[in-house]
């Protein structure tokens, strides 16, 4: 049995689900966490325009109210020829996975998602996400060089384990985020789709818990 999470680093929503996710881990510790990402604008080439930006302001604000998680608004206003790619980020989490299959990957995800929403940092570089990873992975005690991060993220075997994940998410269904889905016994369970709190969600994950166990 494992909880999965199917998201998208750059999804705002996501960001602040994020520590809901956090508080439900908190509250059912033993449930193992499976991180699959989506890629929302994976492969998007199109130049963020003010538009874009005031759009993305606009959400941003509504995550923020439901969440009380910081945005950094003037960091996007002033960004110039940005591209919101989401691959790259996505890919990241899938690298960690790869380097690092026992780490923290919740962790590690919202560490990349701090770095955009609120550090304004470049998350569609890599020399940046090896940075930020790496300082992730080594707080939690892992030994990886942002070097070796960098070279495991550039790989095809990352890069097709990412779409693979995308397959995936699409094949379950699933095409916005955050969702949640319980895995057991060869089936997939609803548990939530969108942001909500953490005690509903554990709430929630209780009952599709015990009807699961109930059908195997």
């Amino acid at each position: 049995m494992e909880l999965l999470y199917v998201a998208d680093p750059m999804c705002s929503w996501c960001y602040g689900f994020g520590k809901e996710l956090t508080e439900v881990r908190k509250i059912l510790p033993d449930l193992p966490l499976r991180i699959v990402v989506g890629g929302i604008r994976a492969g998007a080439t199109d130049i963020l325009d003010d538009a874009g930006k005031r759009f993305r302001l606009h959400h941003w604000g509504l995550v923020e109210n439901a969440s009380g998680l910081p945005f950094n608004r003037e960091g996007l206003m002033a960004r110039e020829n940005f591209v919101y790619d989401t691959e790259p980020i996505c890919r990241a989490v899938v690298t960690a996975r790869l380097l690092v299959p026992q780490g923290d990957l919740l962790t590690l995800f919202r560490a990349l998602q701090k770095a955009f929403y609120v550090d304004a940092r470049d998350t569609t570089d890599g020399k940046v996400l090896a940075e930020v990873a790496t300082q992730a992975l080594n707080r939690q005690g892992h030994d990886v060089s942002a070097k070796t991060f960098l070279d495991q993220w550039s790989s095809d075997a990352a890069i097709a384990a990412t779409i693979e994940d995308f397959h995936t998410a699409r094949i379950w269904g699933i095409s916005s985020f955050p969702a949640l889905r319980l895995h057991h016994g060869g089936r997939l369970y609803r548990v939530s789709d969108g942001y909500a709190r953490a005690g509903d969600i554990a709430q929630q994950l209780t009952r599709v818990i015990d009807a699961a166990s109930a059908a195997a």
